[in-house]
């Protein structure tokens, strides 16, 4: 089973519950809190339900296919990158090794 590269961001002010459904039994439930990201594996043609709590109880916010949370390699350096929140060359194609905070990684942390 092709398994796809997602990323889903929490905006709202709120924790939310992100569910998965996907063909042969296939299930992923994860909480998200505020502006936190989650990226996943999951199959195609599975459907992404985003659940938050009321008053009432549970409440089905959003449903959303798989494919459109898909993000391909430079899609999920992107993401990354804005959630350090620094600006940095991109990551597939930098020369040299990069830290956390998007500098140069100095000689002697540079894999041989």
């Amino acid at each position: 089973m092709a398994q796809l590269t997602c990323g889903y961001r929490n905006t709202s002010d709120r924790m939310v519950i992100v569910r998965c459904i996907g063909p042969q039994e296939f299930f992923l439930e994860r909480v998200v809190f505020p502006f936190e990201l989650l990226s996943f594996l999951a199959p195609a043609e599975s459907v992404v339900q985003i659940w938050t709590h009321g008053l009432g109880g549970p409440e089905l916010r959003e449903t959303i296919k798989v494919e459109e949370l898909c993000v391909d390699d430079h899609g999920m350096a992107q993401l990354v990158v804005e959630e350090l929140g620094v600006e940095a060359p991109d990551l597939l194609e930098a020369h040299e090794p990069i830290n956390s905070i998007g500098e140069a990684a100095p000689s002697w942390q540079q894999a041989s």
